[in-house]
Parts: C-alpha cells; sequence; structure tokens
C-alpha cells in the first residue's frame, strides 16, 4: 500500500481484533446486521456480481450471499479478511486497498452489477485516496452499474466533495437518503446514504 489507511493509522493495534470480537458478539446476540444487505438487494437483479468494497469482517457480503449473490468482498486489513473466510465462507474475500484495487489482477475480472461501501469505509480510507477509491470501485462496475455508500457526515469528508468526486470518478448521484433504511434525507443529517450509477451512455 502506498499510503497507510486510517484504519491502520488512527487505531491502536488491538483495534481488528475488538472490531472482530464486537461483531461476533452481536451476530451471536442475534442483532439485526443486514441492513445495507437489504437496500442494495433492492436495487439489483437477483443473482447479480456484487462487490463489498471495504468488506470488513464480511457481514454485508455474506448477508447478500444469502440472497442469491454473487459476491466478492475486498478489505485493507489481513486480519477481518481472514474473519470473514472463517465466520462466512462462500463469498470471495480478498485483501487490497481500495485505493490500489485492481481486482482482475488478482482474477476477477468479471465487472460487477453493484458495489457497496458500508461502515464507514471512506472515513478509514488513506487521507486524500477518496477520490481515487471512487474512481477505482467505479471502473469496477458494468455501463449501468449502481454505487451504493454510507458514511458519516462529521467524518471530515464533506458531500459536496464526496459529490464532485463522484462525478470525476464518472459516476451519477441519483439518492440520497439519511440512513440505510431510506428515511428522508435532509442536511442536518448526520449520516448519508447515496445511491450511484454508472452511466451506460
Amino acid at each position: 500500500m502506498a499510503n497507510p489507511t486510517r484504519w491502520e493509522t488512527d487505531t491502536g493495534p488491538e483495534h481488528s481484533q475488538w472490531y472482530i470480537d464486537r461483531f461476533r458478539k452481536l451476530v451471536a446476540e442475534g442483532a439485526d446486521l443486514a441492513g445495507e444487505a437489504r437496500l442494495v438487494d433492492a436495487l439489483v437483479a437477483p443473482g447479480s456480481r456484487i462487490l463489498d468494497a471495504g468488506s470488513g469482517t464480511g457481514r454485508v457480503g455474506a448477508a447478500l450471499a444469502e440472497r442469491g449473490h454473487t459476491v466478492v468482498g475486498v478489505d485493507a486489513d489481513p486480519a477481518l479478511v481472514e474473519a470473514a473466510r472463517a465466520d462466512y465462507p462462500g463469498p470471495t474475500w480478498l485483501v487490497a486497498d481500495l485505493a490500489e484495487l485492481d481486482l482482475p489482477a488478482l482474477g476477477e475480472a468479471e465487472p460487477f452489477d453493484a458495489a457497496v461501501l458500508a461502515g464507514n469505509v471512506l472515513a478509514f480510507v488513506a487521507v486524500g485516496t477518496e477520490p481515487e477509491v471512487l474512481r477505482r470501485v467505479a471502473a469496477h462496475l458494468r455501463p449501468d452499474g449502481v454505487l451504493t455508500v454510507g458514511f458519516g457526515t462529521e467524518r471530515g469528508y464533506p458531500l459536496t466533495a464526496f459529490d464532485a468526486d463522484a462525478v470525476a470518478a464518472g459516476l451519477r448521484v441519483e439518492q440520497r437518503f439519511a440512513t440505510w433504511d431510506l428515511r428522508p434525507w435532509r442536511d442536518d443529517a448526520p449520516f448519508a446514504v447515496s445511491v450511484l450509477r454508472r452511466p451506460s451512455d
């Protein structure tokens, strides 16, 4: 990786294991962790090919796979990818930096119908790489493919910058919501869920 991610620089060495343990505990308690997956599933045809970008412990990608989609998950943290492979066999889980994403080089040459960046992924990529992350993810979508992105609006990446970076990446902003369960967007919302599309023309 050219630059360390904020996941590395802004957290301690024990953070990855804490994160893994946290979500395993939530699963054991029966928590609903599939909200993002339900939205993505509603945006695509059955049996779609979906990229879980910044897949973490695999909860979103696993829920999409359970709904019949072919899922490739990518995360820069090897510990999280190892946990995803252990807990959710089925999807393909790969270690890669989203700012350098080149899935054909990793044996995944087929484009994706959709991609999702959940869990504040853009708040944890390396500083200043947000435009390149969006460009790289967009490049893996087929024409008319959809990208759904969620992140906190107070995490240092203004929505105006995000929108401009999305357009520069060849994406069109189609919808914005305040939550993954589609509550209406408002300018003071602490979280934004944006639905973007790679135009086919």
